[in-house]
């Protein structure tokens, strides 16, 4: 399967929706996205993984990657996803205490810092 990325801005925040796998293969794909935010001034990213079917470890280090990029420029970086099986994945590897972690767009986008 491949990677869907589309993009929309809300406020001050960047809405970047994901669907497909994010593995090793099309993990590069969203690191670019995510780069070409940044440089681009997008410094508040909301990610919707809603539509995501798989994640692997390089897809977390992609977000990981991403945080850490906004993060140099006091940004923010939200994943919305309402998955048990990928939610999991983010409670196994500790990450839930580095992403906030919504429910829906709506939450990640009017939440504060």
């Amino acid at each position: 399967m491949d990677l869907s990325l589309s993009t929309e801005t809300v406020g001050d925040r960047t809405i970047v929706k994901v669907g497909g796998e994010i593995d090793v293969y099309t993990a590069p794909k969203l690191r670019e996205q995510l780069v070409e935010l940044v440089n681009d001034g997008n410094f508040h990213l909301v990610v919707d993984m809603e539509g995501v079917d798989f994640l692997d470890s390089t897809g977390l280090g992609v977000l990981v990657g991403g945080l850490k990029r906004v993060r140099a420029h006091e940004g923010s970086l939200r994943l919305v996803c309402n998955q048990e099986r990928i939610l999991k994945i983010f409670r196994i590897t500790g990450l839930t205490k580095v992403f906030p972690i919504h429910t829906s767009v709506e939450d990640a986008v009017q939440a504060t810092d």
